[in-house]
């Protein structure tokens, strides 16, 4: 613990100290000439970032090699976020500005001891992100999503958040989650799996829901896995997260059209898109709009075995969340109609979430038994 304590009193330190450095970098550079800096051919851009590297070389000599590689990480890559990156146990980092980035391990948020240096070289984290993962991030488009290596990363423009512009990563796993690993990490008990291999098994329809984080993309990948090798799944999703099962299946991704540059395609034409393309079964990576009432209308016509997931609670929740969502699809449909959809086309809701240890844990399957007057009737199955 003492050593730990030294160790932090020491980096606050020689932190202050490179602030100071990155401010005196970041003014050196303001003094450099628009033909000495500016955006060129490639072998310009080339000169220009080794005019940089060798400005921050002469200013950082005295540093020792360790703090040489934070003042080059903090101008040409990645800053306090380095070891964050390459941890495989972080699942996910946010950064609501240049001092404040958090990130989860284990369940748990901690705050991270490193930040950015400036607001300058933020601004530049920013902006070389954006460029590596092909966003546009500006007052038109003041949200982004994209794949980061091994992450998906969601921006927020400064504009939105009145501050700094945001990023929040979460990474994918590097290998496909089964239910082999939910029961190594206590998810649940080995007995189980057989209940949820019967629910494949037996094709029936099923949503999987939880809150944020609750696990819900793991458990989906994980009932993925329990299908057969023949049968072909058309997995639909907004950000690629599910792995494919088999080589017979196949994702299906939207597409947003920020600048009107390309043609928008959302998840309802996926939907409507993967009729036509033989599915076993339709998987939705997760239902958060219109396209509910189509994915509904598919597993009422045939679609048997398919499921997704939603966001919500808990199984009654649910339901009325997916009452809304079909509202939006068929705003003139009523409401008994749109419960006798959902009652026709879902079997099974699956609840995950966390326990009061903060961990990732299965809570139960609940079957729809009946629709009456006032709603569904839910038998808890195990």
């Amino acid at each position: 613990m003492k050593n730990i304590i030294i160790k932090s009193i020491i980096w606050k330190i020689s932190s202050m100290e490179l602030a100071n450095l990155t401010h005196q970098i970041i003014t050196k550079l303001n003094q450099l000439t628009y033909e000495e800096f500016a955006l060129g051919d490639q072998s310009h851009q080339e000169a220009s970032k080794n005019k940089m590297q060798s400005l921050i070389e002469n200013l950082t000599e005295h540093l020792s090699c360790a703090y040489k590689k934070r003042i080059q990480n903090e101008f040409f890559s990645y800053g306090p976020l380095e070891e964050l990156l390459k941890d495989e146990e972080t699942s996910e980092i946010i950064i609501n500005d240049p001092v404040s980035i958090f990130f989860e391990k284990n369940g748990t948020l901690i705050k991270h001891t490193d930040y950015f240096l400036s607001e300058y070289t933020y601004e530049k984290f920013i902006q070389r992100l954006c460029d590596q993962t092909s966003c546009i991030l500006n007052l038109e488009s003041p949200f982004a999503d994209g794949s980061f290596e091994n992450f998906r990363i969601s921006i927020i423009d400064k504009s939105i958040t009145h501050h700094f512009s945001s990023v929040n990563f979460r990474r994918h796993p590097l290998t496909s989650w089964t239910f082999k690993r939910l029961i190594e990490k206590k998810w649940c008990s080995e007995v189980l799996i057989n209940e949820f291999q019967k629910i494949i098994s037996e094709r029936k329809n099923f949503l999987v829901i939880g809150s944020t984080g609750s696990g819900k993309t793991s458990v989906l990948n994980s009932l993925l896995n329990l299908t057969q090798p023949t049968e072909r799944s058309i997995i639909i999703e907004d950000t690629s997260e599910i792995s494919l099962p088999n080589k017979a299946s196949m994702k299906l991704l939207t597409q947003s059209n920020p600048n009107n540059i390309k043609t928008e395609i959302n998840q309802t034409d996926l939907v409507k898109r993967s009729l036509r393309l033989r599915p076993d079964r339709i998987v939705m990576g997760e239902i958060r709009g219109s396209e509910a009432k189509d994915f509904l209308m598919a597993l009422s016509t045939g679609h048997l075995g398919s499921f997704g997931t939603l966001h919500a609670h808990d199984p009654h929740q649910a339901l009325i969340r997916l009452e809304m969502l079909i509202q939006m699809g068929a705003p003139n449909w009523s409401l008994s109609a749109i419960r006798r959809l959902i009652f026709l086309s879902l079997d099974m809701v699956l609840v995950v979430g966390k326990n009061a240890s903060n961990e990732r844990c299965f809570k139960g399957a609940y079957q729809l038994c009946s629709l009456e007057e006032n709603g569904f009737l839910l038998e808890k199955k195990f």
